[in-house]
Parts: C-alpha cells; structure tokens; sequence
C-alpha cells in the first residue's frame, strides 16, 4: 500500500520541473521522525520544555524580587518575569529547532548514514530538506504552547495579542531549523560541530533575554540586532506586550529570508553529496 503510494506521487512528479529535488514526499520524513520520538526521544524533547520554565521560575521569581518592574523597551513598564518570558520562548524554539536540525542531521548524515538510504528512494533532497524542518517546527509548537499554557495564568502575558506569539515561535524554530541545518550539512567532524555550542551560549546571554541592551555601548548593540535571536526576542516580546509596530514585520522578514536561504543551501548540498 505504501509503496504503491509512493510510486504514484513519484510518476506524477516525473518530468516536472525539480523533479530530481522534490518528490512531494516529505511526510514520509516526518512520520520516520515521530515513530523514533516514540521509541527512544521523548524525553530529549521534554527536557527542552522544562528548561525555560526552570529558567524563569529562578530569574523571574527569584532574582526578579529584587528588580521590580523594569522598561520593556515599548514604553510600558512591566515585571521582570514578565519581561524574560519572551525572551525565554524565543530561546526555547531556538534551542529546540538548532539541536534537531544540527547535531541529529549531522548523525544521520555521517554516523547512520541515514540520508544516503533515504535519497536511495524516490526522496529528494529537498524533500529530506522540508521533512527535517517540518519536524522541528512541530517541536517548536510543541514547546510554544506548553510555555504559553504555564506562563499566562501567571499574567505574564498581558495583550491578547500574545496568543499570536505561539505561530511565531514556530516560525523562528522554522528559520533556525533551515539554518541549522544547511551549516550542519557543511560540517564533517564532531570538533566543527562544537562550534555551534561555542556560538550558541554568547547569543543567548546577550541577545536581550534577560536584560535591555541599552546596558551595552552604541556599537555592541548594532552587533547584537544582527543576531537571529535577537529578532527572535523582539518579536515575541512585541506580541505579547500588544506592542505592535512595523519593526515587526522587519522581524519576519528576517526569518523568512533564513528559511529561504536555508532551504537553498541545504537541498544544494544534499544533492551534491548524494545526487551525483
């Protein structure tokens, strides 16, 4: 049955433009990924869930009984709880989209060697390309909507217009994934791989998660705004603050061109290591 499935879509494909990158056929990606979250991965994808919770019950709630309210940076003063939630959401779709996109890629590429019996198929790269990120970005909804279940009884998230943060935090885990993984595809060995832990920590720590960048000088900043992270942040924050203006769609704009971007270099590759 699902082969005859799959041979269907693949001559339906056949002679159509990029039909030697697409077979229509990401979902068979999708569902491989989900009955290994069932058998050995659930609880890497749970523990991504308690990390940001554990987070903001210790900074928000503890250290933040000594800061008070604080400037959101939208004209509005608000709880440091408050102001770390988004930040901790944004982290968490990172987080949750890097390290499947990344270090599980690069084990399927050169440890399983998984990729080369999918592109076997009629599979193509970008097929295995989408596959890979639709999954991410199930994880990231996942995490988006338990965060939000936790933090909005605890009023802090004060707009209604916060529940739009939850497709948002999606679409970040989307242009991380898409960039993950197209540097991923480019690594051959477990010390490259390190460099993305190296990379990771700094943009946490000052990408405006726990603290407005009007503590740094003028230029650490314009360096810092050209972190993915830190749109990641602002976006979120924005939204759930019912703080909404244009820089939003500057936001968006930014992680769409991560995706596209991603996307083409990572089915790029794919088809060079395996398609010739």
């Amino acid at each position: 049955m699902l082969l005859s499935a799959a041979v269907a879509i693949a001559e339906r494909r056949a002679g159509r433009p990029g039909d030697r990158y697409y077979a229509g056929r990401s979902r068979a990606v999708v569902e491989r990924s989900y009955i290994a979250f069932k058998s050995s991965t659930w609880f890497v994808i749970l523990s991504g869930f308690i990390e940001p919770v554990l987070y903001l019950l210790s900074f928000g709630y503890g250290v933040g009984q000594f800061i008070g309210s604080i400037d959101s940076g939208t004209g509005k003063m608000v709880s440091y709880a408050a102001f770390i939630a988004p930040g901790l959401l944004a982290t968490s779709a990172m987080n949750g989209a890097i390290y499947d996109s990344t270090w599980n890629v690069f084990f399927k590429l050169h440890e399983s060697r998984l990729y080369h019996g999918m592109l076997a198929t009629s599979l193509g790269p970008l097929d295995v390309a989408l596959g890979e990120m639709a999954w991410a970005l199930l994880r990231g909804l996942v995490y988006a909507m338990g965060f939000m279940i936790v933090v909005a009884p605890l009023g802090l998230i004060p707009s209604w217009w916060g529940i739009l943060a939850i497709p948002a935090a999606v679409l970040i885990a989307f242009g991380f994934a898409a960039f993950g993984m197209a540097i991923t595809s480019y690594f051959k060995t477990f010390q490259q791989m390190g460099l993305i832990n190296i990379a990771l920590l700094p943009i946490f720590l000052f990408s405006g998660a726990f603290y407005p960048l009007t503590v740094f000088p003028g230029w650490t900043q314009a360096l810092i705004k050209a972190l993915p992270l830190w749109h990641a942040i602002e976006l979120i924050r924005g939204l759930t603050l019912g703080a909404l203006n244009m820089g939003l769609l500057t936001h968006l704009l930014y992680f769409l061109a991560m995706i596209v971007g991603g996307l083409f270099f990572t089915t790029r590759r794919l088809n060079a290591l395996f398609m010739h």
